[in-house]
């Protein structure tokens, strides 16, 4: 059975959380309102990724699962990619 996690490990994974998704946040904002060009979009969406799984190691398949849709779709719309 597993132990159940201390205050100070819920508090880390909360704030790892809320840095996550203001680094999500930034990067939409950026993609979306800049004019990058399509190449820089797509490093700061590979650097995002490798950011994220700094944060949460062991959790690519939920970043796939989340993040990366939205993130492609994102780029689909901006640059009209089919």
């Amino acid at each position: 059975m597993r132990n159940q996690p201390s205050e100070a490990e819920i508090q880390e994974e909360s704030r790892r959380i809320r840095r996550l998704q203001m680094m999500m946040s930034l990067v939409m904002s950026v993609i979306s309102q800049c004019n990058l060009p399509i190449e820089e979009a797509s490093e700061l969406v590979v650097s995002t990724k490798r950011a994220a799984l700094n944060l949460f190691p062991d959790k690519e398949i939920v970043y796939d699962l989340i993040y990366q849709p939205r993130l492609q779709r994102l780029l689909r719309e901006k640059y009209r990619i089919c």
